[in-house]
C-alpha cells in the first residue's frame, strides 16, 4: 500500500544510533554501521526519530510498503516491560494516533496485560477500549419460530473502517460487505440479505474526515487479506456515493483485481439499483 514511511540517507548516516531510542515501534537498527529500517510494519510513518539525526539522514517518504501493524508491533513492545508500553502508548497519544492506541490498549487487555494509566482522560484509555477488541463471533440459527424473530449473521467485530485492522482473520479471503453507516437501519432484512457469508465494514463518507485512511486500509484488505469481492451498500442520497469512489480508488491503489458491486437503497429500505462497476 502507499503510505507515508522512514527513508534513511545512508551516505549521510554515520551510525551513531541516536535515533534509535526514539522509535518506540523498534523499527530501527544499527547494523553493519547503519541505520536500517528493520521492517515497513514497524514504521509508523510518524517521524518521532527526526530530530535525533545529527546528520539529518532520515526523512518521510511515501511509497509503497506493508501496512503498518499495531498488533506486531505490540508483541515487540511487552517484552521491554511496563515502562516501554507506557513510553509506547504516550507516543500514540502524543500523535494522535487513536485508532492504533485502541489496538494497543485491546492488546494489552487480551493478553492480561496492566494498562499504565499513563493519559486517563484519553477516551481509549477511559473506557479500555472495548470497541475495537477483534472478537469473532458465532453466527447462530437463522430464524427462531418461537419468537418470531431473525438471529444476526454478523461473524466479527469491530465493524467501524476506523477501528478494524486490516489484518484481522475474519478479512482473510472474505467477501466484504461495505456499508453505509445508514444502510443497516434502513434495510429490515440487512442480515440475511446483504451481510450473510460475508464480512463487513462500515463507514460514512460524509461525516468521516479522513478518507485516505479508508483507502489505504481497504487497499490493505485487497492485497494482504486477499478479499475476493467487496458489496458496497448504500442509501440514495448523494453523498452516498463517497463510499463507491473509496471503494474504486482503494482497487486503483491494490495491485490485484476484484469484483465490486454496488447496491443502492432508498429510505424506505427497498433495492433501487444494483451494479457492476468493474
Amino acid at each position: 500500500m502507499l503510505r507515508e514511511i522512514i527513508r534513511i540517507d545512508e551516505k549521510l548516516c554515520d551510525g551513531c544510533g541516536k535515533c534509535v531510542p526514539s522509535c518506540h515501534e523498534g523499527a530501527l537498527q544499527v547494523i553493519d554501521g547503519k541505520v536500517r529500517l528493520i521492517s515497513d510494519l514497524f514504521c509508523d510513518g510518524i517521524g518521532a526519530c527526526l530530530g535525533e539525526c545529527p546528520q539529518n539522514a532520515l526523512t518521510i517518504e511515501k511509497r509503497e510498503a506493508e501496512p503498518y501493524d499495531e498488533e506486531v508491533v505490540m508483541e515487540t513492545i511487552v517484552k521491554g516491560g511496563i515502562n516501554v508500553i507506557k513510553a509506547h502508548l504516550e507516543h500514540l497519544y502524543e500523535h494522535d494516533e487513536k485508532d492504533f492506541l485502541g489496538i494497543a490498549i485491546s492488546y494489552l487487555e487480551n493478553n492480561g496485560i496492566d494498562v499504565p494509566e499513563f493519559v486517563p482522560t484519553h477516551p481509549a484509555v477511559k473506557c479500555g477500549c472495548p470497541g475495537s477488541a477483534e472478537k469473532t463471533l458465532e453466527v447462530k440459527n437463522n430464524f427462531d419460530s418461537e419468537v418470531n424473530r431473525q438471529t444476526p449473521r454478523l461473524k466479527q467485530w469491530p465493524i467501524q473502517l476506523h477501528l478494524v485492522s486490516p489484518n484481522a482473520g475474519y478479512y482473510k479471503n472474505s467477501d466484504l460487505l461495505l456499508a453505509s453507516d445508514c444502510s443497516g437501519f434502513a434495510s429490515a432484512n440487512f442480515h440475511n440479505d446483504f451481510l450473510k457469508d460475508k464480512s463487513v465494514a462500515i463507514a460514512c463518507p460524509k461525516l468521516d474526515s479522513n478518507k485516505q485512511n479508508y483507502i489505504e486500509k481497504l487497499t490493505a484488505m485487497i492485497d494482504y487479506a486477499n478479499l475476493q469481492s467487496i458489496t458496497v451498500l448504500i442509501m440514495q442520497v448523494p453523498c452516498c456515493g463517497g463510499l463507491v469512489q473509496i471503494a474504486q480508488q482503494a482497487l486503483q491503489n491494490s495491485s490485484r483485481d476484484i469484483p465490486i458491486k454496488v447496491i443502492v437503497l432508498g429510505i424506505d429500505g427497498e433495492i433501487l439499483n444494483t451494479v457492476d462497476v468493474n
